[in-house]
């Protein structure tokens, strides 16, 4: 006759050692625990849930931050004195960050929902508190509240998803065993978060959410530079490019040379644009002012822009266009408001002051006012917006289009005999644009390259942008979206009664599933070990131990056979007593 000892069987959990121990390191099946987590690593979760949030709103500001990467590249060059792209480690950064938090936050969402302790290993402690650091690069700027504008209504949606998904984990933890006060706080701050955001659409207001009749005009686009995604920026070819998307006038900077020519150039030097450091090695730090027309005409305008691809588009430039970028020389205004003149487009330029060293520092403004009256251009064409001698140029050319770059009351702005104002698009506000609209005050906001930004400022009522992308709003016909106030209250009336539904369905059911549990007895826990019907509270035990005793001659092969059959294997320890 055999006798068998109780055999000690293992359920195998391999997703479970997985998921312990990518979190915390805690492989073995001894290192785990259904015991609540201390008070210490609770708080590393809340570290791990705030990195979380801080990134993604990190990470959603950088992605609608496309609109500003070369403003950013600028700025950074005018720091260092260097070109580069800035932004692709800002990017990587923050996407592997993010990634790697996103991915933290899941593996400890699901330690929760099976019960077991967190515990979260140093190696990810150290490489989330690094993670958080990150925001600390570039402080945000008016973009966020643009972006919010643009996004809200659909932020708000998404918001309420993800809340009302985490009313699970909420619920799981709130119906077990008795009431403790963490039960009750975590409830009561679900809930508010819940009403809170149930009423966000109350604090937020989009120019977008409008009925379609009250649409305005499709505002104009000015080519900023001309097309310089497209060519080197400030050349004649950049504005042939820019004069192919249609755009209504050219934007360009407007430096004067030490023989009085009034050139185009944005920088203080030629450093980034020509290849002044080939030709003039010595001088290449110099102010370009300080050049006279000659030297500048022999310097190449268009090299720079194939060697750094600035836009990352030299790729998809054809052999012709690359051929004709690389010849491109610096252009001068007049250059610029003839050809402005032959395609009846307006030109808008900045000019700016020589420095006091410069031989034409008195005369500046009138070799402008020469080179337009030159040209042959209509002046009511020519948008002045320097604020330096303003009536000195009034009284020359009175028919100047007199354009403000500095943000004023309405009436000092009829006063100094200006009708545009061009701002920065984090200056113009919904509130300002109407305002300026009502007074017969024409608003150009710069820079505008997304189609995202373009819809908002549509929606306000903006009657032109200037832009570095013209090739890409050219491609809007009308805003991304748009909705009136009806339709945008029944989507939120609807989302937040099926959000309310769902998350009452999840506390109801965890409730019976919870009460259900508490009344098995070990019988049903062992009956639910075998049929492997995996329930929170059954796999609490770590080990099971089966009792058998074969009568009648049943074999242990076929005793062991049996248990093969339910996935258990299982050891003996005694031999055969005969």
């Amino acid at each position: 006759m055999v006798k068998h000892q109780p055999l000690q069987v293992y359920e195998r959990q391999l997703c479970l050692s997985c998921l312990t121990g990518i979190y915390g390191c805690r492989w073995k099946r001894y290192q785990r625990s259904h015991d609540d987590s201390s008070k210490w690593e609770c708080s590393w979760f809340l570290i791990l849930c705030s990195s979380f949030l801080l990134l993604l709103v990190w990470s959603y500001f950088w992605w609608e931050a496309h609109n500003d990467y070369n403003e950013f590249n600028w700025l950074l060059y005018n720091r260092s004195g260097e070109w580069s792209d800035g932004t692709v480690p800002i990017l990587t950064t923050t996407l592997v960050g993010f990634s790697y938090t996103a991915f933290l936050m899941i593996l400890a969402f699901c330690h929760i929902a099976l019960g077991q302790q967190l515990n979260l290993y140093w190696i990810h402690k150290v490489n989330t508190q690094r993670s958080s650091d990150m925001k600390m690069l570039v402080g945000l700027d008016c973009l966020f509240s643009v972006c919010i504008q643009s996004t809200g209504p659909f932020l708000h949606i998404g918001a309420v998803a993800a809340v009302t998904a985490l009313g699970w984990l909420v619920a799981g933890q709130v119906v077990r065993g008795d009431r403790t006060r963490f039960q009750v706080l975590l409830l009561l701050v679900y809930l508010f978060v819940l009403l809170a955001l149930y009423l966000a659409p109350f604090a937020i207001s989009s120019p977008c959410i409008m009925d379609r009749a009250d649409l305005k005009t499709r505002p104009a686009v000015i080519g900023r530079r001309g097309a310089p995604m497209l060519a080197p920026e400030n050349t004649v070819m950049s504005f042939n490019k820019a004069l192919q998307q249609k755009v209504s006038a050219f934007e360009a900077d407007v430096t004067i040379s030490m023989d009085g020519v009034p050139f185009l150039m944005r920088d203080q030097t030629l450093r980034r644009t020509t290849d002044v450091a080939r030709l003039f090695p010595k001088r290449q730090h110099d102010d370009a002012s300080l050049f006279n027309w000659t030297e500048i005409r022999s310097l190449s305008a268009g090299l720079w822009f194939l060697r750094d691809d600035p836009y990352w588009t030299v790729q998809f430039m054809s052999t012709k266009d690359r051929n004709r970028a690389g010849n491109q020389t610096v252009c001068s205004l007049l250059e610029l408001l003839r050809l402005a003149t032959r395609t009846n487009r307006s030109v808008i330029f900045s000019l700016r002051r020589p420095p006091p060293q410069h031989p034409r520092y008195q005369l500046w403004i009138k070799d402008v006012q020469k080179t337009i009256q030159r040209s042959g251009i209509q002046s009511e064409q020519v948008m002045w917006t320097l604020d330096w001698y303003r009536k000195t140029v009034r009284a020359a050319v009175p028919l100047l289009q007199q354009t403000s770059e500095e943000r004023l009351p309405v009436e000092e702005l009829k006063e100094r005999s200006s009708h545009t104002l061009s701002l920065h698009y984090s200056q113009a506000t919904v509130r300002e644009i109407r305002r300026l609209s009502r007074s017969n005050v024409s608003l150009n906001v710069y820079p505008v390259n997304e189609p995202w930004l373009y819809s908002v400022l549509w929606c306000s009522g903006v009657q032109s942008v200037s832009s570095d992308a013209p090739q890409i709003l050219r491609k809007v016909p009308h805003p991304i979206w748009i909705m009136s106030p009806d339709e945008y209250c029944l989507i939120w009336i609807t989302s937040d009664l099926i959000s309310a539904a769902i998350v009452i369905g999840i506390f109801i059911f965890q409730k019976w599933r919870m009460s259900g549990m508490r009344s098995y007895n070990p019988e049903q826990i062992m009956l639910s070990a075998v049929v492997r019907r995996p329930s929170r509270d059954v796999n609490i035990m770590k080990e099971k131990l089966i009792f058998s005793e074969i009568n009648n001659g049943v074999s242990s092969t076929d005793e062991l056979s049996i248990y093969t059959e339910h996935g258990y294997e299982g050891y003996t320890r005694d031999g055969i007593s005969r």
